[in-house]
């Protein structure tokens, strides 16, 4: 009887330590579960915190900076994203006109919009405008107005010591009235009198 007892005396003392074990485990467990919420929500609050700190900082830029931020616009419309009907190249936009005028109302429509008939001052231009225009004629920032046989451009570049792509045989004057240049055949220019109506190409620096 006394080891039935003894026997039921050490059970009762092993399940007692055995709940113990199990009720430290759970304390244990719910401890560092208890301690990673507190970690993960003083992440968060200080996450937030930084994030609208950022946000303050970014709304008290001045609008031109603040645009700047991103160059996302830039890279898809360099020329300016309310300006696609412009074409960049080289550092600069081109406007190819949809409808035919005169060289003076040409070069004012130009003016209208910031920008100046195009100068072609180089084989690289030439070769993007030629592609461009494929065989129509367009006017170009080029004439001898003032004094025949002295061609002027339209921004004062140097006409004598810069490119030029003249068709054979041009500039001829015929009629003594031809005063004005344009693209024509493969794109090579050629002088007609300026009330002749054609399209026309504008150039403007790329917007800051």
């Amino acid at each position: 009887m006394e080891e039935e007892h003894l026997h039921e005396d050490l059970k009762v003392f092993q399940d007692r330590d055995f709940f113990r074990q199990k009720l430290k485990s759970f304390v244990t467990v719910y401890s560092l579960l208890a301690l990673s919420f507190l970690l993960i929500f003083t992440l968060f609050a200080v996450s937030l915190s930084r994030v609208s700190a950022i946000s303050s900082k970014l709304q008290e830029l001045p609008p031109k900076q603040n645009h700047n931020v991103s160059g996302r616009d830039f890279l898809l419309f360099p020329c300016g994203p309310g300006s696609r009907e412009w074409e960049y190249f080289g550092g600069k936009c081109y406007y190819f006109s949809l409808s035919r005028t005169s060289w003076h109302k040409a070069k004012a429509q130009c003016e209208e919009m910031r920008s100046q008939l195009a100068v072609v001052d180089s084989y690289a231009k030439q070769n993007f405008v030629m592609f461009r225009t494929r065989n129509e004629r367009f006017w170009i920032g080029l004439t001898d107005e003032n004094a025949e046989g002295e061609w002027e451009w339209v921004d004062g570049t140097d006409y004598k010591t810069t490119f030029t792509f003249w068709k054979e045989g041009e500039p001829n004057n015929s009629g003594n009235n031809e005063d004005c240049a344009h693209l024509w055949v493969s794109g090579k220019w050629n002088d007609v009198y300026c009330t002749y109506e054609c399209y026309y190409i504008c150039e403007k620096p790329v917007p800051q």
